[in-house]
């Protein structure tokens, strides 16, 4: 019995081939999941970068950032990540779609800065607080946006009182391309400067007690070198 190529097959199952290949070695070289780095310290304040979905990150208060809602806007193809890897589908199928009920119904609108505080239920998600943190219409972001989202989710931590908190950008889940590098460096100086205005206060005797200690921006393992490059230049 003979065997039978397809030539004209063959440049397409090499491309194929190939392309495998790349993959499985790219995965070889991307930290894993869990993965953190002490990038830098502020104030006390302890700035660390870790490669985690926030629907798996234990914390006191988990920051997402979510755009206005249009339908079906974080299952979008690419620059969209794929859902195995977008955060914010991983929360919502988390939560039973609770995030998508709340945008679609126009209970949390999604207008810049602002915020809803949710009590996640037993067996959804580990964190003990989730703030959604609206970044407003697509079409008018601005990776300087997120100075302000920096400075909202800092401020709300303070005021609630916990020890340290989580940030996840949820850009690239929702999308939009952006520079990482730029976006975590813009969230930290907001976070840093809402800080100092709280601590300000505080030599006024005008503030309670500043109780964060820590803040970890979330990343994927494709992005975590990027996240931390722009939270060293901030911090330089």
């Amino acid at each position: 019995m003979k065997t039978v190529i397809n030539i004209s097959r063959a440049p397409a199952l090499i491309l194929a081939f190939l392309l495998l290949i790349s993959a499985v070695e790219l995965a070889k070289t991307l930290p894993a999941i869990g993965t953190k780095t002490l990038v830098g310290v502020v104030d006390g304040i302890n700035i660390e970068a870790i490669v985690q979905s926030p629907s798996a990150q234990v914390t006191p208060l988990q920051i997402i950032s979510l755009f206005e809602y249009t339908e079906g806007d974080i299952f979008l193809s690419p620059p969209a990540l794929p859902k195995e890897l977008n955060g914010l589908v991983h929360v919502d199928e988390a939560l039973h779609g609770l995030i998508t009920d709340l945008r679609k119904t126009n209970k949390f609108s999604g207008h810049f800065l602002e915020t809803l505080l949710i009590i996640p239920p037993a067996n959804t998600i580990p964190a003990k607080k989730l703030l959604l943190i609206g970044l407003g219409n697509r079409d008018d972001f601005k990776a300087e946006n997120m100075r302000l989202v920096g400075v909202t989710g800092m401020r709300e931590a303070l005021r609630l009182g916990v020890t340290s908190y989580s940030h996840a950008s949820d850009l690239k889940d929702a999308g939009v391309s952006s520079s990482t590098a730029e976006v975590a460096g813009y969230v930290v100086q907001g976070a840093i400067e809402a800080y100092h205005t709280q601590k300000y206060l505080q030599a006024q005797q005008a503030s309670d007690q500043l109780t964060v200690n820590k803040v970890s921006l979330l990343t994927g393992a494709a992005f975590f070198k990027d996240s931390q490059e722009g939270i060293k230049k901030f911090l330089k």
